[in-house]
């Protein structure tokens, strides 16, 4: 068959680990057989981040600037276990932080469905995706432990020196206490990515905190998203037929429970923390769900939500067999080819990364699948199949499709 040719680059990001091996598995079994795949490749490999003194991340968001969508592998957020293991120059901060501060990008999560794996929620039937604010809030707090009696204040010197205090709490024995902060122009980014994903992919968005309690820092989320949603998107909205919704984070999680799925679900940095996870696993598995960084400029970059798969990747070194998820991944790259084909105006490619997640789904739907899924699905005695074999069951489904 005539190879589907690319038009302009995508940035491509390698990992770390097992999924650093599965992702040489898929573009050699499931991509570069069928399009001339063109990429502009970075190594965010831990030892080679180490090498490059972390450049190699900076130059990969950059290019991601340039050519407005990337897909990355799975990387190694280095801790002191790594540092010693890998033997570091420093504990370089995780990828993906440094990535979304330069793209000031919003992270959107959404599982990835298949009809044997059913979600723990019997009334889902369509994907809750979760728009979480990566800035700010108890992830860049300031702590203190209090030691006995005293006055604990919240102080702000402008530049000319004047003060403006709040009293805290008047101590009078040991306690706790945090500061944290956000900044208007992060919850704008965050605002308008969230509204331009929700007209990219035609659904609901609801936005959720607590400004009836605070009364000021949540309360401004609450005002720009309204804001924003007035002056620049409620036309286009009503436009699609699709809704902006706010509400308390209580009363959303119970809308949530009780809905049937098909809205993209903001929430502030920590409240999204939790949601996530709890989305990932109410739906089956965190090996099925998608990640995608989203700028307000438009730029993309899609990757599995999952990490690098390290006990397996130590048993696939040793000569063991891995049955190892590789779908989320799979998915990362249909969401960038897609992606790069509507940018491109390219349908060949568009209708290619499509085919790919029908045929990847459809695998699973006949029974054939990786041991995390023959655990939790509802297909009578699936066929459990090793890393390597699950991929090659995809091309052999795919070859039928295409």
């Amino acid at each position: 068959m005539v190879k589907i040719k690319m038009k302009t680059p995508l940035v491509e990001m390698d990992g770390d680990e097992m999924t650093r091996i599965l992702w040489k598995s898929i573009k050699e079994d499931l991509l570069e057989p069928f399009i001339e795949l063109k990429t502009e490749y970075y190594d965010l490999g831990l030892k080679h981040r180490d090498e490059t003194l972390d450049k190699v991340t900076i130059e990969a968001a950059e290019a991601i600037k340039k050519y407005g969508v990337g897909v990355k592998c799975a990387t190694i957020t280095a801790n002191s276990d790594r540092v010693k293991e890998y033997n570091l120059k420093e504990m370089w901060k995780s990828p993906n932080g440094t990535i979304r501060a330069i793209l000031d990008g919003t992270v959107f999560r959404s599982p990835i469905l298949v009809n044997n794996i059913k979600p723990y929620v019997n009334n889902w039937e369509k994907p809750i995706t979760i728009a979480r604010h990566a800035y700010g809030d108890i992830y860049k707090d300031v702590e203190m432990k209090i030691e006995g009696k005293g006055k604990c204040e919240l102080v702000f010197t402008d530049e000319n020196g004047k003060e403006t205090r709040e009293l805290i709490h008047n101590f009078n024995g040991e306690g706790v206490v945090l500061g944290m902060h956000n900044l208007n122009s992060s919850i704008e980014s965050f605002a308008r990515s969230c509204f331009n994903y929700a007209l990219d992919i035609k659904e609901d968005l609801w936005f959720s905190s607590k400004d009836t309690i605070s009364k000021k820092y949540d309360h401004t989320f609450k005002d720009i998203f309204e804001d924003i949603y007035n002056k620049e998107y409620k036309e286009k909205f009503e436009k699609l037929g699709i809704e902006y919704f706010y509400t308390l984070i209580d009363d959303a999680v119970a809308r949530v429970i009780k809905s049937n799925g098909g809205m993209i679900w903001a929430c502030k940095n920590y409240d999204g923390d939790v949601m996530s996870d709890m989305i990932a696993t109410a739906f089956g598995s965190l090996a099925m769900m998608t990640s995608v960084l989203v700028s307000p400029e438009g730029n993309y970059e899609y990757e599995a939500a999952h990490g690098t798969v390290q006990r397996h990747y130590y048993r696939y070194l040793k000569g063991g067999d891995t049955s190892t998820n590789s779908i989320a991944t799979i998915f990362a790259w249909t969401g960038a080819l897609r992606k790069r084909g509507e940018l491109d105006e390219n349908e060949e490619l568009i209708i290619f990364a499509n085919k790919l997640e029908k045929a990847s789904i459809k695998v699973i739907e006949d029974g054939k699948m990786t041991k995390d899924l023959a655990l939790i699905t509802s297909y009578k005695n699936p066929l459990v199949l090793n890393s390597f074999q699950f991929i090659k069951e995809i091309r052999n489904e795919l070859e039928k499709i295409l």
